[in-house]
């Protein structure tokens, strides 16, 4: 079997992690490395021993697929030209900036039988797939993707930068219309939101809440999902995740606490989570996520098969980010009579809020004045 002929349209930083990685794949030939930027295009062509181009229109006719790594406002336009030329395409995440432009690519797409796939990672990293089968019918999910400034991806704000990642894996555990949305985000330091909270409501009962932070003290990537047989915490920071499995007897509600004299209660408190609520960590493959879905690509490709992420599940997570976005924009800071809305209407300190039915901050006790 021939191997597959892969381009990687962008060099940057995580398009030399995609050369780097589908290099090595004994099944992947990397031929092309495109980038309008000669230094960085080069830099990495040598490296990993493919061809500089400057133009990705070079392209067709000389490779099968397209891996797209590109700034996001250039997702559209380099995707659909890459299926109007016939080229299977991974296009990274978010998949387009609009949701009419994601609906186009997945329509081309399937007109023309090609392969797209949008790059949402964490469906492969190995703690999440290790404790996937486990989350049937998820009732809550509590996520948490905190990093500090990276300067990179400023042309989107924090929801489609890292929130949208969540976004997907949600989605994917819980297949449910979503039913409601709130949000509330704030701008630091970009022209964007900068940090976000949001509350997913679904048709099934689950309720979702996403955080996201790109101006945080601390790197967090960690998820929290509740089923009425277990509870799973997913660092995919780490690539571990532990599981929480009640007894027969937490489940069936026969536990009773109050029978339990002093002696058993101790017992208990020492054990709870080695007899009660039994608390294990799962195995994760030694595997890289992104390597994983660049050989599930190539799989998508010989086989006809849909890839673990379909364009219409990138669809999908655009749509819903989109509306929290709306909702951040929504967002009035000082209630119904108040000016300030949106995440770029930075929240007043406290010595500014003065005056009647204001809130005040008297050195550590906040008070509450009364009017009059």
């Amino acid at each position: 079997m021939s191997r597959l002929r892969l381009a990687v349209v962008g060099a940057g930083h995580l398009g030399r992690i995609h050369a780097r990685l589908a290099s090595a794949l004994p099944d992947i030939q990397l031929t092309a490395v495109v980038d309008p930027v000669e230094a960085a295009r080069s830099r990495v062509a040598d490296e990993f021993g493919a061809q500089a181009m400057a133009d990705y229109r070079e392209l067709f006719g000389l490779v099968d697929a397209a891996i797209v790594a590109a700034p996001t406002s250039h997702h559209f336009q380099l995707a659909s030209e890459l299926l109007r030329g016939g080229l299977h395409v991974l296009v990274e995440k978010p998949i387009t900036t609009t949701v009419e432009e994601a609906a186009q690519l997945v329509r081309s797409a399937r007109n023309r039988q090609l392969v797209l796939q949008v790059g949402h990672v964490e469906r492969f990293n190995p703690a999440f797939t290790s404790v996937q089968e486990k989350l049937y019918d998820p009732k809550f999910i509590d996520a948490h993707r905190l990093s500090g400034y990276t300067f990179r991806s400023t042309d989107v704000g924090v929801v489609l930068d890292l929130m949208i990642h969540d976004i997907d894996v949600v989605l994917n555990l819980v297949q449910s219309p979503v039913e409601q949305i709130e949000a509330v985000g704030v701008s630091v330091l970009s022209g964007h939101e900068d940090m976000v909270n949001a509350r997913l409501r679904f048709a099934s009962g689950c309720v979702a809440n996403l955080t996201a932070s790109r101006v945080s003290h601390t790197n967090r990537r960690s998820m929290q999902v509740f089923t009425s047989q277990c509870c799973a915490n997913i660092n995919f920071a780490d690539r571990c995740t532990s599981l929480i499995e009640p007894s027969e007897e937490v489940l069936s509600r026969a536990f009773d606490e109050k029978s339990l004299n002093p002696a058993q209660q101790e017992h208990f408190r020492e054990n709870l989570f080695a007899e009660l609520l039994r608390k294990h960590d799962l195995p994760t493959p030694d595997v890289n996520a992104i390597e994983e879905e660049q050989l599930d690509f190539a799989k998508a490709i010989r086989t006809g098969a849909q890839p673990c992420v379909t364009g219409s599940d990138g669809l999908d997570a655009l749509s819903v980010a989109h509306t929290i976005l709306e909702q951040v924009a929504a967002h009035q800071w000082d209630g119904a009579a108040g000016s300030r809305q949106g995440p770029l209407a930075m929240p007043e300190s406290p010595n500014v809020l003065a005056g009647p039915d204001r809130w005040s901050l008297d050195d550590t006790v906040v008070i509450r004045r009364k009017a009059g």
